[in-house]
């Protein structure tokens, strides 16, 4: 992370295990007008030359939500899902559409501040053919609901959804605080979580306000924080009984980010698609 006056960029890096390239996903924030800029630059891992720079917004979106479908699958109680989602933006409908794709939805409650966002949110979505309404407040959505989406952190960093809300059962997907000063699940919710689910373990646990809160709380996190790898691959079986509040708590995985941007750019070489840079980035011997 580099911070400025009320802005900060931050990078993340990864190597890609099977398709030759390495690269880095560039987060640029501007705080004071609420713009993000998101860079992802390629690399051949055998040559070091440039490949691509591509757009990082969609891809962040379809790898956020893709992944969240994943763990919401492996950790939701089965049968149709009842779901609450907290925010209205981009992140939010995308992960929509992912868990959408993943499970069978039974009802969908949406909340954020701002009615006409609320309403936008169900008109955009309404190709879906779910029951979709917008909730008067969080509380309410949350506490009919056995799947918690949380993609929007409140403007002045305090929690937007609480451990109180849940009902036994509840899963729940964080996806919106990824720094030090953001908030969004508060301590009593971590604290009754059975096991928290982390793409990024070490990150995570050190590096999110939402988990720095609890372990200043007293919470111990460590002893029930996996990482997503481990629940994929079976090495935990996740949920054990159909009371337990389960949580998928995210930051981003570079690793993530690399892949699907390569396989983005495989499709745009096989459509012809995308922009030959004008100038030439010259290598250097070492």
């Amino acid at each position: 992370m580099a911070r400025g006056d009320g802005s900060w960029l931050r990078t993340l890096t990864g190597v890609s295990a099977d398709n030759g390239l390495m690269g880095a996903k560039l987060i640029a924030a501007s705080m004071k007008t609420r713009q993000v800029s998101y860079l992802i630059p390629l690399f051949d891992e055998h040559t070091a030359e440039l490949v691509a720079l591509i757009d990082g917004q969609s891809i962040t979106g379809f790898r956020t939500a893709a992944t969240s479908a994943v763990a919401a699958d492996l950790l939701a109680s089965p049968g149709e899902l009842n779901v609450a989602v907290i925010g209205s933006g981009f992140e939010a409908k995308k992960h929509l559409r992912a868990i959408k794709a993943a499970r069978a939805l039974s009802a969908v409650s949406v909340w954020s501040p701002r009615a006409e966002s609320r309403s936008r949110f169900v008109a955009d979505l309404d190709d879906l053919e779910l029951p979709l309404s917008a909730a008067q407040d969080a509380e309410s959505a949350v506490g009919a609901a056995n799947l918690v989406i949380c993609a929007a952190r409140s403007r002045d960093e305090s929690p937007t959804v609480r451990g109180a809300w849940l009902r036994p059962g509840t899963t729940v997907v964080s996806v919106g605080s990824t720094l030090p000063e953001q908030h969004e699940v508060d301590v009593e919710l971590l604290d009754r979580a059975e096991l928290i689910v982390a793409d990024m373990v070490d990150e995570v646990l050190h590096d999110t306000g939402d988990a720095l809160a609890a372990k200043a709380a007293g919470v111990d996190l460590g002893s029930k924080t996996i990482s997503l790898a481990d629940l994929v691959a079976g090495r935990h079986p996740g949920r054990t009984s159909s009371d337990q509040i389960l949580v998928y708590k995210s930051v981003g995985s570079a690793v993530q980010d690399i892949a699907v941007a390569a396989m983005c750019l495989a499709e745009a070489r096989r459509l012809g698609l995308g922009v030959p840079l004008p100038i030439s980035i010259p290598l250097v011997q070492k």
